[in-house]
């Protein structure tokens, strides 16, 4: 054993300067009782351990790890708000029937535009043409007894001036043409009623729009009772209608008595189901005038161009609202923000190449990135990849987003 660690402490293979030349020697000089105690398999052990820390200790320490950072900048934005929003028409007509009859005609293909003042259905109209024979008969009727009337009463004028009838006479002779006059008026008021029933057999479009499934098809039996016999709304411009809470809408008065532009409408942009920006904007005309005490929100409209019908009404939509004028703001990629229990921070990497952690405060998302109100200045580099490697205080190597 002794022969086995001289030759180890003479080998050329180490120097006199070496940890493991100095760890050898320690077993050499140890009591002379160590080497016939310990066997010549433990001894090697022994020696192999020895020398393998003094190999680790001889080694480089570790590179740093390796993170992408990004740098806080400042961009010109306008802030917004996102809401849930629902499409409804401005004008919505459901069509009725107005007297009873059977659908002769009707004139419109399911889904399609129309005009208003179009003709939709034609119910039968013979009955109601009849009525208005009978009526204007019995306007000339009253009309006729109206000028016997008349002519008796003259007459008993003459005849009370020469008293050769009684006052009383005159007086039933006035009477009968003023009941003459009014049985004029009465049919007079009966015919304009059977003309316009006439008229209620031609159902005609109220609005401009786009009309619905109709309910009822020629040859069926319709009456007021009938209920809705299709629907027209509007096509365009349409409303959309969203919720916001009591909050913003305090904050927004506030920053338009505060601005100079004292204009109180907000653009708004639409987002549709499929994912696409609708590209007409929209203008806010109508703020509900309570609170929904069941959601704490206000119900807010817009009216919104809606040329080429893209807008269903009844449709759910994105809607995005402008809060004020463009102003500056720092921003960081959203990918460089996390969370813990006590809130939002980043991991700085500052000039000597150390990581720091970095509470901050968050304002609205801009696409990709989110801006940020407090706790960063402009060109500090924030880490974007790689932050679950590193800890707070250790040195990384860093390097730059691509087009950041």
């Amino acid at each position: 054993m002794k022969r086995l660690i001289l030759a180890l402490l003479t080998g050329a293979a180490f120097a006199a300067s070496s940890p493991v030349y100095a760890a050898v020697k320690t077993i050499v000089l140890v009591h002379g009782s160590l080497t016939r105690t310990l066997s010549k398999s433990m001894a090697i052990t022994a020696f192999v351990s020895i020398a393998c820390g003094g190999i680790a200790c001889a080694q480089t320490a570790a590179p740093p790890p390796t993170v992408t950072v990004a740098p806080v900048v400042s961009r010109q934005i306008t802030e917004t708000g996102a809401y849930i929003g629902r499409v409804t028409a401005i004008d919505k007509v459901d069509i009725v029937a107005r007297i009873s009859g059977f659908i002769e005609q009707r004139n419109f293909v399911e889904g399609q535009q129309v005009k208003k003042g179009d003709l939709l259905f034609r119910i039968e109209q013979d009955t109601y043409k009849a009525a208005v024979d009978q009526q204007r008969a019995n306007l000339e009727k009253a009309k006729a007894t109206a000028v016997n009337t008349k002519l008796q009463l003259e007459r008993g004028k003459e005849l009370v001036r020469n008293s050769n009838i009684p006052q009383s006479t005159l007086d039933q002779r006035a009477a009968d043409d003023a009941a003459a006059q009014a049985s004029i008026m009465e049919a007079q008021a009966l015919l304009e009623q059977a003309q316009i029933n006439l008229g209620y057999t031609e159902i005609r479009s109220p609005i401009d729009g786009r009309i619905g499934l109709a309910t009822f098809t020629e040859g069926n039996l319709v009456q007021p009772s009938s209920g809705r016999l299709a629907t027209i709304v509007s096509q365009d411009p349409i409303y959309v209608t969203f919720q916001v809470s009591e909050r913003n809408v305090i904050e927004y008065r506030q920053r338009v008595a505060q601005s100079a532009d004292k204009d109180p409408h907000v653009t708004i942009h639409i987002k549709l189901p499929n994912g696409t920006d609708y590209p007409l904007p929209g203008l806010t005309n109508f703020l509900d005038v309570q609170v929904d005490p069941t959601t704490d929100t206000v119900t807010v409209r817009a009216k919104v161009p809606n040329p080429n019908g893209v807008l269903i009404a009844g449709g759910v939509i994105g809607v995005t609202t402008e809060r004020g004028a463009p102003h500056s703001a720092l921003m960081v990629p959203q990918s460089a923000v996390l969370l813990d229990q006590a809130g939002r921070y980043v991991l700085v990497v500052d000039s000597a190449k150390k990581v720091e952690q970095r509470r901050i405060t968050t304002g609205v998302e801009q696409g990709r990135d989110i801006v940020v109100t407090d706790g960063l200045k402009e060109g500090e580099l924030v880490i974007v990849e790689g932050v679950q490697k590193v800890r707070p205080g250790q040195i990384v190597t860093a390097s730059v987003m691509p087009g950041k």
